[in-house]
């Protein structure tokens, strides 16, 4: 120390311009960040972030474009928490913007397309719902669909004593119902269930017709989770619901099917995203769709985040063989450390005011503290979110545990689903697997897991002494968050160690 007290002579730890200079291809777990000065409260901290140049979230998590991770349930689930999901394509066009469409419909707490029965059928079909989906009550309707006038329920207590069960349903279903109108918000619904102790409240619009349905069950369910906050919502007050596409001809009829089912912003999904193909699909996206936002990638690099930027993208992702399932670096010896490349790319594109996506290497909430802090704008997650209730695909077990399938959209099950052009390889002959196919174990509800894991990530930027994306990413330029690079000593040292035996829980 000097003899005036000053230490501004000690240099701890490395500035990110530094530390990045060194040649090195850095992941997540080579890296600690230094802790910084605390002045506020945990729950001051702010996560609301930018997707793309015009969509703003409150939370900074996004879901993969995958197919065993993002469908209807995980994109109303992904809107409910504060993020976004984005709906896989390795399906046909329609398909795609259906799941779109049902998505939008949906609003969090509210069963948008429940089971229906009509007035013809009998008790036997109420049975095999029953031993199916586990449902005790149904909503009867005109026609037996959502949208046709509501004329009844039936539930256990209506049909328990009736020996005949080809009985009607119109001569056991209850017909004095309690019902609410369309649009009513999901509070004042719970008040006139509760308040009117009913299992069911169908919310039916002027002319009669069932649109929603609020469950008790469900509800009990709802209010069991941890706070989720307000939805992400679009101009149009709907759930924000992305959708990826590739760069074909016939994308770009996939791509109008999906705007008119409301999308919000689409995703260019490419392994590498520097590519003629993609700057063409980026002009052809602005001139037919001006209002819609278009995220590019995906890039390691600056060279190739300025690319897409002058295409005119409003978004990056960035990330390229990093993800738990992806073998591009082991197959075809490209790519980058994601902790590298989120660096790298971001410091070209938050200069010019282009958000980026960290897409891969996310398995802990401390993977998100450096990707935010390190320049990321928002996560995408595949494997964390996989094996969530609300990813496609049923749970199995083995050997006792709970699992779900997860497969890389590289893997060669994906890609005779039509995933290979991704990888720019669906004209090939030969089909080269950049992934692999596997099983995670089961995690619970998304619902449940992002708000747990965001609590973490603002006691991270606590420690680090930030109270916001924006101030993270300010302390990294300014040189005031420090860090360093870990040794394996180090990494070990930091993880668990030493035990015989331990139970490691997220929450």
């Amino acid at each position: 120390m000097g003899s005036n007290g000053d230490y501004s002579f000690v240099s701890d730890g490395f500035s990110a311009g530094s530390l990045f200079k060194q040649g090195f291809s850095y992941t997540y777990d080579d890296l600690i960040f230094h802790p910084g000065y605390i002045n506020f409260a945990v729950d001051d901290v702010d996560l609301s972030t930018s997707l793309t140049r015009n969509i703003k979230l409150r939370t900074p998590c996004v879901s993969s474009p995958m197919d065993t991770v993002t469908e209807e349930s995980m994109a109303v689930a992904m809107a409910a928490v504060g993020g976004i999901g984005f709906v896989h394509y390795n399906n046909t066009a329609q398909e795609q913007a259906d799941i779109v469409k049902k998505a939008k419909k949906q609003r969090v707490g509210f069963v948008a397309n429940p089971v229906c029965v009509s007035p013809s059928d009998t008790i036997s079909v109420i049975d095999s719902l029953k031993a199916s989906k586990g449902f005790s009550s149904v909503v009867v309707t005109e026609d037996g669909k959502v949208g046709s006038r509501l004329v009844g329920i039936v539930t256990s207590r209506d049909v328990d004593f009736v020996r005949d069960r080809s009985t009607q349903v119109r001569e056991v279903m209850s017909t004095d119902l309690l019902i609410a109108p369309a649009g009513t918000t999901l509070e004042e619904a719970t008040k006139i269930l509760t308040r009117n102790k009913k299992s069911l409240l169908p919310l039916v619009s002027e002319s009669g017709s069932f649109v929603e349905l609020l469950c008790r069950t469900d509800l009990k369910a709802y209010h069991a989770l941890p706070p989720i906050g307000a939805p992400s919502l679009g101009s149009d007050d709907k759930i924000l619901v992305g959708a990826a596409i590739g760069t074909r001809e016939s994308d770009k009829d996939r791509l109008k099917l999906l705007v008119e089912a409301g999308v919000n912003v689409v995703i260019l999904d490419s392994s590498q995203g520097d590519s003629m193909y993609q700057r063409q699909m980026i002009e052809y996206i602005k001139k037919s769709h001006a209002g819609l936002d278009v995220i590019g990638g995906n890039v390691v690099t600056a060279y190739q985040a300025k690319n897409l930027i002058e295409a005119g993208v409003d978004g990056l992702r960035v990330g390229m063989g990093s993800g738990s399932i992806c073998t591009t670096q082991e197959v075809c010896a490209v790519g980058r450390g994601q902790g590298t490349a989120v660096y790298k790319t971001a410091a070209v594109a938050n200069a010019l005011g282009v958000p980026i996506i960290a897409d891969g290497g996310i398995s802990n909430s401390g993977h998100i503290v450096k990707a935010l802090s390190l320049g990321a704008s928002t996560v995408m997650m595949g494997s964390f979110l996989a094996g969530t209730d609300e990813a496609p695909g049923d749970f199995y077990f083995q050997d006792g545990v709970k699992l779900k399938r997860y497969r890389g959209m590289g893997s060669l099950e994906a890609m005779t689903k039509g995933s290979d052009a991704r990888y720019l390889g669906d004209k090939t002959r030969l089909k080269i697997a950049q992934g692999v196919s596997g099983s995670v174990a089961a995690k619970g509800s998304v619902l449940q897991l992002l708000p747990y894991t965001m609590q973490a990530v603002k006691q991270g930027l606590q420690d680090l002494g930030v109270s916001s994306v924006k101030a993270s990413h300010d302390g990294l330029n300014a040189g005031a968050i420090r860090l360093e690079v870990r040794t394996g000593a180090a990494q070990r040292e930091g993880g668990i160690h030493d035990l015989v035996s331990y139970e490691k829980r997220r929450f």
